[in-house]
C-alpha cells in the first residue's frame, strides 16, 4: 500500500474506445439506398402479411374466395347490359364480350391494388406506432396480396376468353401477358407508394382516390373502342398516353386479335412504371419518420 494514499491501479479494466461514427439516431430515416435494400430483409413478413390477410378477408363470406371471381363477372355483365345493349358502345368491336371481360378484369386489379395500397399506412396505424420497420413493407404487402387475389380471377378471364365465341386461337403472343402483368404490378406499387404518403397525412383523400379511379375507368376504353376518338386529336393523344389504356390494348391485341400492339404502348407503360417507382419511392421515403404521428 502506497504511503501517499493514492488508489492502486493494479488490475483495473482499461478504458474501451467506441467508434461512434456509424451510430445513428434511433428511428431516424436511413439513406434511400439503404432503406430500399432493407425491404429485402422483411420479405418473409411481406409474404406472411399478404397471405394471412387473404385468409382473413375471405373467411367472413359464405362463398369465400368465390366472390373474387363473381365480382368482376357481375361488373362485366352490368357494363355489357348498359354500354352494349342499351347504349350500343360495343358496335363495331370484334368479339366485344371478350374485349369487355379483359378490360373489366385487368382494370379492376389495378383499382383494388391502388385503392387499398394507398391506405396501407392509414389503415394500419396501430402496427406503425407499435413497431419499428420500413413502412414501405405495408404497401408492398398490400400489392402482393392484391396480386395473389387476382390470380384466380386471371385464370377465369383466360378461360372465358377461350370459351366464349368467337373462339380465339392460342398463339405465342399470349406469353406477353407475363411481362405485361409484371409491369402492371410494378406500376401499381409505384402509384400506391406515392398516394400512401398523402393518404397517411390526409385520410379523406382516399375518397377522392376512389372517385378518381372511376373517372380513370371511363377514360381507359374499358367498354368502348378508342377508335371512336381518332377524329379528336387531343382526346386521342390523352388516351394513348394513358398507362391503363396501354395495358388493356396490349392484352387485347395479344389475346383476342393475335397481333402485335403498337410498340409505343410498351414504351408508354414502361415510362410510367419507371417514373412512378422512382418518384413514389422517394416521396414515400421522405416521410418515413412521420408515419403514425398524431395530428
Amino acid at each position: 500500500m502506497s504511503g501517499s494514499g493514492a488508489p492502486s491501479t493494479a488490475g483495473a479494466v482499461p478504458p474501451v474506445r467506441v467508434d461512434g461514427g456509424r451510430l445513428g439516431e434511433v428511428g431516424a430515416r436511413p439513406a434511400l439506398p439503404r432503406y430500399l435494400a432493407s425491404l429485402w430483409d422483411y420479405r418473409s413478413f411481406i409474404l406472411f402479411d399478404s397471405r394471412s390477410r387473404i385468409a382473413g378477408a375471405t373467411s367472413t363470406n359464405a362463398l369465400g374466395r368465390v366472390w373474387l371471381v363473381l365480382n368482376p363477372i357481375l361488373d362485366g355483365a352490368a357494363y355489357y347490359f348498359v354500354f352494349h345493349v342499351l347504349l350500343g358502345a360495343g358496335r363495331g368491336v370484334p368479339n366485344f364480350i371478350a374485349y369487355l371481360i379483359i378490360g373489366v378484369f385487368l382494370f379492376r386489379y389495378t383499382t383494388q391494388a391502388i385503392t387499398n395500397g394507398s391506405r396501407s399506412i392509414s389503415g394500419n396505424l396501430s402496427i406503425v406506432r407499435a413497431f419499428r420497420f420500413p413502412r414501405a413493407t405495408l404497401v408492398l404487402a398490400t400489392n402482393i396480396r392484391e396480386f395473389l387475389l387476382f390470380v384466380p380471377t386471371l385464370i377465369v378471364m383466360i378461360v372465358l376468353v377461350l370459351l366464349i365465341p368467337p373462339l380465339e386461337p392460342i398463339t405465342w403472343r399470349w406469353l406477353l401477358l407475363i411481362p405485361l402483368l409484371a409491369l402492371q404490378t410494378l406500376f401499381n406499387i409505384g402509384l400506391s407508394l406515392l398516394l400512401a404518403r398523402f393518404v397517411a397525412r390526409w385520410a379523406d383523400l382516399s375518397n377522392l382516390i376512389a372517385f378518381g379511379m372511376r373517372i380513370w375507368l371511363y377514360m381507359s376504353a374499358v367498354f368502348f373502342s378508342a377508335s371512336r376518338f381518332e377524329h379528336v386529336p387531343v382526346v386521342n393523344t390523352v388516351m394513348h398516353l394513358n398507362p391503363m389504356y396501354c395495358v388493356l390494348d396490349i392484352a387485347r391485341q395479344s389475346l383476342l386479335y393475335a397481333t402485335d400492339a403498337d410498340p409505343m404502348r410498351w414504351v408508354v407503360l414502361f415510362a410510367w412504371t419507371a417514373l412512378l417507382l422512382l418518384v413514389g419511392s422517394v416521396v414515400f421515403w421522405q416521410a418515413e419518420e412521420e408515419y403514425g404521428e398524431d395530428r
